[in-house]
């Protein structure tokens, strides 16, 4: 407990408030206490996040749900995670949404049918849940809606997501949901270096050796932000 004490310590007048019974300070402090103490925070965590999920608090709904799914100072419930991480989903709460939705892609929890799923999905991109994008391009192409499916790669690779970075890279380069353009399709297996992934190379130096126009291979290396690298890829490709 002294790391958790040393933490609520630097803002008393949060602690006060949550334990006068604010809920959006219990709420805050079990979130904090949660994702920056090591594990002595978990039981004043659990106590936060408990006063506040009771008060209908979606945030501490959800954290409460994680708790109970990960059996972070508590013993461990899929059941409870669920209906914590639906009551946050029903208020509003993106995350909540995503987490729930991403219990059923594991096959934790099963929906009536899939439309529930993608539903949740898009609430939790619509709230800023960036990887739930390439959640919901997972579940959509898995029902052959390739074409929508494609523009939330697309969605989560702007936003650095290194597996549909990838994921759109294929789409473009095979024509899936798209018509086949290299262009794009070498543009983000470059742009997969930003994230310290060099797993798209092999791909779009196989691209390159297809006959890709050098200019072409300078246009995706303008689009990633990869000009070296396109040049590079080049002159890799015109000396084999």
């Amino acid at each position: 407990m002294e790391a958790a004490n040393l933490i609520v310590s630097a803002v008393p007048h949060l602690r006060l408030s949550a334990d006068a019974g604010d809920v959006e300070a219990q709420a805050l402090l079990a979130g904090v206490l949660l994702d920056y103490v090591d594990e002595s925070a978990l039981p004043l965590a659990f106590e936060y996040a408990v006063a506040a999920a009771r008060a209908g608090h979606p945030a501490a709904q959800r954290t409460l749900g994680f708790m109970y799914l990960h059996g972070r100072g508590v013993e461990t419930s899929a059941f409870q995670a669920e209906v914590l991480f639906a009551a946050a989903a029903r208020a509003g709460d993106p995350y909540g949404a995503f987490n729930l939705a991403v219990m059923h892609v594991q096959g934790t929890v099963r929906f009536p049918d899939q439309a529930e799923c993608v539903r949740l999905l898009r609430q939790a991109v619509d709230g800023g849940v960036g990887q739930a994008a390439a959640v919901l391009g997972d579940q959509l192409s898995a029902v052959d809606e390739d074409a929508e499916a494609l523009t939330w790669y697309v969605y989560a690779a702007e936003r650095g997501h290194a597996g549909s970075m990838f994921a759109a890279a294929c789409w473009y380069r095979d024509g899936i949901g798209t018509s086949v353009d290299h262009v794009q399709a070498v543009r983000w297996y470059l742009t997969m270096l930003d994230r310290g992934n060099g797993d798209g190379i092999h791909e779009a130096i196989q691209l390159a050796k297809q006959g890709m126009p050098d200019e072409q291979i300078r246009a995706a290396g303008r689009l990633a932000g990869k000009e070296a690298e396109a040049e590079l890829l080049i002159t890799t490709v015109r000396r084999t």
